[in-house]
């Protein structure tokens, strides 16, 4: 590693970067693995549901927890802790369809485990990362999730066809232990910060919890403060924080509908199969990756070349990407061809990663100490967003069905899509009002 000629606050970006492609690798390869598996031993759908969710169950109640965790003992441990823990459990719970309370259990752990790294992660990139690199740091960690996606879906199908559905979990398992030992070795706690400007700007070592020995010293014939508590209140009645909790929900809304009900709009919407569509439905995650990374990039050219504030670059990427995004939304009816759906879905992705250059960067630029609670305070919303969404995507078309209607009339789908859509434009409008670049939490 000597001979990289890049700083090391790189390498910790990669090493996101990567941590989040395994983890929605094991995401999509569970969904895939578990329904081969279920549908072998005529599992019934409403257990494949409970198992399913049960992830996202204790996904969500590890958000909060996970960001006060990394913020009190740092987000580079507790980021190796939640690996080492959710690769341990797949590499240990057999896939059988059978053991229900067993799998119940199993991806409870692996959901409690895999919500403490977004927030471990933000944490990680408040300390190391200069506030005119994080847009494109930020964007390039999130878009692991969507290559990650991507891949996962185009490669492990073939993987349980030739190995079986137990070999997924094993090669996730591995994964994982892989990332461990490149983590292990290669991260580190940013080191101590010379230059005054760092702790001004929000990064450094100054966002280090302190140690016990640390927490009371003399500096300069004064004592120094105490670790600051978590300023619970103020960040619950923030406006600004609330305007990022909003776009997060509404973010996820729509990934997570698009996710889980494209296949099915596809398959009874358009009557079109899913094996003659070839590569072409993963798109619009591939242009995830492509658009998170330009967002990335241009805000912090912005911020570089101080064409803008921060506050107008964060509003204007976040609203560009969500009005698109919505149009794009609710356009997907209108076309009736596998073509212009997976345009009108690749944009709607692709403008959606966009905007995450404005609200999911915003937590580090209002609050760099704190930005691991904040992103689990934000993603606990978006997690929920996903239950929420997916269930009443359901409940719409389940309706429908009983109404004598046809799934494969636009007119079915339609508030589907439109749902999602107006939530981009309503979130859009909430940080234009209430969202800022400024740091508002010391």
């Amino acid at each position: 590693m000597r001979m990289m000629k890049f700083p090391k606050r790189y390498l910790i970006v990669i090493l996101t970067f990567i941590s989040t492609s395994v983890c929605y690798i094991e995401r999509v390869g569970f969904s895939i693995a578990y329904t081969v598996a279920a549908d072998d031993a005529k599992v019934s759908q409403s257990t494949k549901g409970m198992i399913l969710s049960t992830f996202y169950c204790g996904y969500a109640c590890s958000q909060v927890p996970g960001g006060w965790v990394a913020q009190k003992i740092g987000g580079r441990k507790v980021l190796l802790i939640s690996f080492v823990l959710w690769s341990s459990t797949c590499a240990l719970v057999p896939l059988d369809p059978s053991k229900v309370v067993v799998l119940v259990i199993a991806r409870l752990l692996v959901g409690v485990a895999q919500g403490f790294i977004f927030p471990s992660i933000h944490t990680v990139l408040a300390q190391w990362v200069p506030p005119h690199e994080r847009s494109r740091s930020v964007s390039l960690t999130m878009s692991g999730m969507y290559l990650g996606a991507a891949a996962g879906m185009l490669v492990l199908p073939s993987l349980v066809k030739y190995r079986g559905p137990q070999s997924v979990f094993l090669v996730e398992a591995a994964l994982g232990a892989m990332w461990c030992l490149l983590w292990f070795k290669y991260a580190s706690d940013p080191p101590r910060s010379e230059h005054p400007k760092a702790t001004a700007a929000g990064f450094g070592e100054s966002l280090l919890p302190l140690k016990g020995n640390q927490k009371m010293k003399v500096e300069n014939g004064g004592l120094s403060a105490r670790t600051p508590s978590i300023p619970w209140k103020k960040i619950l009645l923030s406006l600004p924080v609330w305007a990022i909790v909003v776009n997060n929900f509404t973010f996820h809304y729509a990934l997570y509908v698009l996710m889980n009900w494209l296949p099915t709009y596809f398959e009874q919407g358009l009557q079109l199969s899913l094996q003659e569509m070839g590569s072409s439905k993963m798109m619009p995650y591939c242009n995830m990756v492509i658009f998170s990374n330009i967002g990335g990039v241009v805000a912090d050219h912005l911020i570089t070349k101080r064409i803008l504030s921060v506050t107008k670059i964060r509003k204007l990427l976040n609203t560009v990407g969500f009005l698109v995004a919505a149009l794009a939304l609710m356009a997907i009816p209108i076309f009736r061809t596998a073509g212009g759906a997976i345009f009108c879905s690749s944009v709607a992705l692709g403008f959606l990663a966009l905007g995450r250059a404005g609200f999911a960067v915003n937590h580090m630029d209002i609050a760099p100490r704190y930005a691991g609670i904040l992103m689990g305070v934000s993603n606990t919303a978006g997690t929920f967003a996903g239950i929420i969404g997916v269930d009443l995507t359901g409940r719409l078309l389940e309706a429908a069905r009983s109404a004598n209607a046809d799934l494969s009339s636009p007119e079915t789908w339609r508030t589907v899509f439109y749902i999602p859509g107006f939530l981009c434009i309503f979130s859009s409008l909430v940080f234009v009002l209430f969202s800022t670049g400024e740091r508002i939490f010391d």
